[in-house]
């Protein structure tokens, strides 16, 4: 059959590259069935001629070829045609095989034997990308600014919204790891399916199992009913474990499980649940560091930390502060209904020299203090209430010109922000993580401003 034969003018068309006839065979027929247009060809060399000349929209490999291997091709097609996802498949499956083909580019690995339902779901997930010039976010989620580390941020979520691999999003408390995991979901192929995010320091230890995976009726006192868990709500899209270093050793161990299987059995249920998610977390931690002193498991940590995306801080983008602020401002009036607030000249500069300790976080509870704290519809400096920047190099002592209540205060400050912020703005769960009452932290929050 010829290749105008089987594509057709619009068929979608798919390159299967395996030196071993009855896989390729085998392929063949489960691609065309599903009314697939096919090439296949056993070598590297084969393979690069036929992307030279024709275009396809999914490129299939194996690991090991008779002239090269499938991580050459990979980064061939990454160099030469950065639009055609490639799967790798091969029988010598393993983690250090994964990682490397996921970080050359490629859009997902997965292991021989393999099902002919595992096929035809990676299959369509592959061809459910969107095309580069038109990929939007599906909702209004945006990562704003024009500095050079923003930007860059962007280019890479780009290029990881065309992939499967699980990513590991580092950054201080406040930097946007939640908005960037998003936007990666939002602009991928299984951007129609769900996001789940999930605090893992905000789970009781004792009921993790059963918020992870799900429970049966009477699998415990309480447990009235069948309830599904985190993987499978999040089955078809991500889950997003934020705080990921949290997660207590007995629970690191089940996940890695989940995570190798691609299973899951509900708590009280005899058999397993096939599961089909990416993976993403994040943590203000370093899980590196963790993984050397014995509190979090090397190999989930290779599990899960196959990219690393870090986001930068604020205080490293001074020159997007003005257009964050003004975009927050815009957020404020549509959501209050009142008339829009403005910058002044000194509040603008004042606002790009301070350091930010809470980051997007707190500069949007800087605004809405200082929206209710300004007597007129322009905030000045005064009205931002900012520590001074010496702070957070000149600690108080005898010599010090800050008084130390400030200093006080602005420690205490950044401790509530960080407790609000691990725990999604629960108070309760915050108070919890500071070992002060609900009634403490209330109290607190309201005299420091924290709305």
């Amino acid at each position: 059959m010829s290749k105008s034969d089987r594509r057709g003018a619009t068929k979608t068309s798919v390159l299967v590259v395996d030196d071993e006839a009855d896989i390729r065979e085998l392929l063949e027929l489960t691609l065309i069935r599903m009314g697939l247009g096919v090439e296949c060809v056993g070598k590297v060399a084969e393979a690069k001629a036929l992307l030279k000349d024709g275009e396809f929209d999914l490129c299939l490999t194996d690991m090991r070829l008779p002239d090269g291997d499938g991580l050459e091709l990979v980064r061939h097609i990454n160099a030469h045609c950065n639009d055609l996802p490639v799967a790798v498949i091969t029988a010598y499956g393993s983690a250090e095989n994964a990682v490397a083909a996921l970080k050359a580019g490629a859009f997902d690995y997965v292991s021989k034997p393999l099902s002919l339902e595992q096929l035809r779901t990676l299959v369509k997930s592959a061809l459910n990308l969107p095309q580069k010039a038109a990929q939007k976010p599906a909702t209004g989620h945006q990562l704003l600014g024009e500095s050079p580390p923003i930007m860059n941020v962007r280019a890479m979520i780009e290029k990881l919204a065309r992939s499967q691999a699980p990513i590991y999003i580092t950054g201080e408390s406040g930097s946007g790891k939640e908005l960037a995991a998003r936007l990666i979901h939002e602009n991928g192929a299984r951007r129609d399916k769900p996001f789940i995010p999930v605090n893992c320091g905000a789970i009781p230890e004792n009921l993790m199992e059963s918020e992870f995976f799900g429970y049966r009726k009477g699998a415990f006192t309480g447990a009235e009913q069948d309830r599904e868990g985190f993987f499978h709500a999040a089955t078809g899209g991500t889950l997003f474990l934020d705080e990921v270093a949290d997660l207590p050793l007995s629970m690191q161990v089940k996940l890695l499980r989940a995570i190798q299987e691609k299973r899951v059995r509900k708590v009280g249920a005899t058999t397993e649940d096939a599961v089909d998610v990416r993976l993403m977390c994040a943590t203000h931690q370093n899980l590196s560091q963790l993984v050397d002193q014995g509190k979090f498991r090397q190999d989930l940590y290779y599990r899960l930390a196959v990219i690393e995306l870090r986001m930068p801080s604020l205080r490293e983008c001074r020159e997007d502060v003005p257009m964050l602020a003004e975009a927050i401002l815009a957020r404020l009036e549509s959501e209050s209904g009142a008339g829009r607030a403005k910058l002044s000249a000194p509040a603008r500069t004042a606002l790009q020299g301070y350091d930010f300790p809470g980051n997007t976080r707190e500069l949007e509870n800087i605004l809405e203090r200082a929206i209710a704290l300004s007597a007129t519809d322009e905030i000045q400096a005064d009205d931002l209430q900012l520590a001074p920047p010496s702070f957070a190099q000149e600690p108080p002592g005898p010599n010090s010109k800050w008084p130390l209540q400030d200093y006080l205060d602005r420690i205490e400050r950044e401790a509530i922000l960080e407790a609000l912020d691990q725990t999604r703005f629960n108070r309760t769960a915050a108070a919890k993580l500071l070992g002060i009452t609900f009634r403490a932290l209330r109290y607190r929050m309201e005299r420091l401003g924290i709305h």
